[in-house]
């Protein structure tokens, strides 16, 4: 649990420098950042989703994944954790349920929360978790300079995810190939891609009940495994 562990205290300090950083930046200046910020990650979502050696695969992964989400409702109750946060813990701060499920959604979303978890639950090699620390300490400087402190309490469902990939690592280390990883990535591409959208405002989509997708790839794979 170490590199989640600590990917959750960078997250966190990340987030309070941003606050911190915040006091300086001048509104005006604020929605040019965030368009930034949705272009940078829309680019990031393109360059892994190209990766894909598979499109018919991650396209099939993308449809079930949405089908299934819809039925639990996935953006419905991240939305709500993030209101019911909000009037507890957000002060007046009207940016604090956007800033919670924006930065949730980043942090889980790709194949370095799954593939690093696994790795520190199964051999004690925490070097992709420490990685995406780093990453993710320094998009939540971004994000909490202007989302502000709703962005550290995405840490919550980053300890829960990858906590428990951690601890279940065991049971699903054969399933992991890297072809699965490979199409993973290509899926995570798109979802990070739609939250960029998102960020831009060009649509709302809803990231969240896209999440089963990423999990398709490994069941494909381990199916074929079987046959």
């Amino acid at each position: 649990m170490l590199g989640t562990i600590v990917n959750v205290i960078t997250i966190i300090i990340g987030t309070f420098l941003g606050i911190i950083l915040k006091k300086g930046i001048k509104d005006k200046y604020k929605n040019t950042i965030m368009d930034g910020i949705g272009l940078s990650v829309s680019i990031i979502g393109i360059t892994g989703a190209i990766e894909t050696n598979n499109i018919i695969l991650v396209i099939i992964s993308v449809v079930i994944g949405s089908i299934i989400g819809e039925m639990i409702d996935i953006d419905l109750r991240l939305d709500n954790l993030g209101h019911t946060m909000e009037s507890k813990f957000g002060k007046g701060d009207s940016n604090f349920s956007k800033g919670f499920v924006t930065a949730s959604l980043i942090y889980l979303i790709g194949a370095m929360a799954v593939v690093g978890s696994l790795e520190s639950g199964l051999t004690g090699n925490h070097e992709t978790l420490f990685a995406k620390s780093i990453l993710d300490g320094i998009m939540s400087i971004v994000l909490g300079s202007t989302l502000g402190i709703g962005v550290a309490f995405s840490t919550i469902p980053v300890f829960i995810y990858q906590g428990a990939i951690t601890l279940l690592a065991s049971s699903v280390k054969d399933l992991l190939t890297p072809a699965a990883v490979t199409e993973m990535s290509a899926v995570g591409g798109i979802l990070i891609l739609a939250i960029g959208l998102n960020q831009l405002g060009l649509k709302k989509i809803k990231v969240a009940n896209m999440l089963p997708a990423i999990f398709i790839p490994i069941l494909y794979y381990g199916i074929l495994n079987i046959m």
